[in-house]
């Protein structure tokens, strides 16, 4: 659609990825947005005031303002008041997804510069009790709902993610020994581009605390390059007695190595040409912010390369996929 009308990628940044519990926990998903999105506008040259659409994904709403995400980063961005803001949510393609509405806005002359983003405080998920706002039995064994958890698991089959990349392994006869030797590749790949600065470009460095006030985060934070083959032969299976899923060959787009294995196989994938600087393992998959992060580095990586086209795509919970195609002009 967006080759009916011109539609440009003029900015793109976003903050490091954090790990789970790391030194990112304390912001919330429209702090970490609204960072990302100032660096976009600067980066591009454009005026908050020119910007005729909002449009943020996001999953979990993990904190008490994430309702409002996309209008909030807009106002705080300086977007004027009149300007709407739409949140999306498409899983793990959420991200993707705010990107492609907002190619469609333009392309049906709605808005002409749309600030487009997605992301995920899922540290912030918080512990939830069920059927308690109306009262509860005298003696009723209340139970603490992970809505972290539960949001990785598909109840209309009652299936965690897990498994189906578990089921994927069993169906492609993807092997333990697959998964462990792609993880450790997609940390050293990312080790090697990080190191060459290929990351440089995309990343809006942000404020942390640390012991001594505050420190500016440049990097991401959950990568392991260090870690061996031997290291990650030793970790136990997370879903499966026997599996191919562990804590080092997960990242809980790529989302799990069997997943990303299973699609390589079944299409015929070059893994030369496939997350050639790393992937969702090595960086961490932040449901929501994920599509925005791999479409941001996919513009740079295309400009550093001289490339002409890329491609990027997730697997989504319930079954589902999305993939969004850059052209460099």
């Amino acid at each position: 659609m967006a080759l009916l009308r011109g539609v440009f990628v003029v900015g793109a940044k976003r903050t490091p990825f954090g790990t789970y519990g790391g030194v990112l926990k304390d912001h919330s998903a429209t702090d970490l947005a609204e960072h990302a999105a100032k660096a976009a506008l600067a980066a591009g040259g454009v005026a908050p005031e020119l910007v005729n659409s909002v449009i943020m994904g996001n999953v979990m709403q993990s904190s008490a303002d994430a309702p409002y995400i996309a209008r909030h980063v807009g106002l705080r961005c300086g977007v004027p008041i009149p300007v709407p803001a739409l949140t999306v949510n498409r899983l793990c393609g959420s991200g993707f997804q705010s990107i492609i509405s907002g190619a469609q806005e333009i392309c049906l002359r709605e808005s002409e510069v749309v600030l487009c983003g997605g992301s995920e405080s899922m540290s912030q998920a918080p512990y939830a009790v069920r059927n308690v706002r109306f009262g509860t039995k005298f003696g009723a064994d209340l139970k603490l709902e992970d809505t972290l958890w539960a949001g990785l698991t598909d109840l209309h089959v009652k299936i965690p993610m897990g498994i189906t990349a578990e089921n994927l392994a069993e169906k492609y006869q993807i092997t333990r020994e697959d998964c462990d030797n792609y993880a450790h590749q997609t940390q050293q790949r990312w080790k090697a581009a990080h190191e060459a600065g290929y990351y440089t470009a995309e990343i809006a460095p942000i404020d942390v605390k640390a012991k001594k006030g505050k420190v500016s985060m440049a990097q991401d934070e959950h990568p392991r390059p260090q870690t061996t083959l031997e290291q990650m032969a030793k970790l136990p299976t997370v879903f499966k007695k026997g599996g191919t899923v562990t804590a080092g060959n997960a990242s809980v787009n790529e989302a799990f190595a069997p997943q990303y294995l299973s699609v390589a196989k079944a299409l015929g994938l070059n893994p030369e040409k496939s997350n050639v600087n790393g992937g969702a393992i090595a960086i961490g998959h932040p449901l929501g912010a994920s599509g925005a992060r791999i479409t941001a580095h996919l513009v740079h990586e295309l400009r550093r390369r001289g490339g002409k086209y890329a491609v990027g795509s997730a697997c989504i919970g319930g079954g589902q996929g999305i993939a969004i195609i850059l052209e460099k002009c």
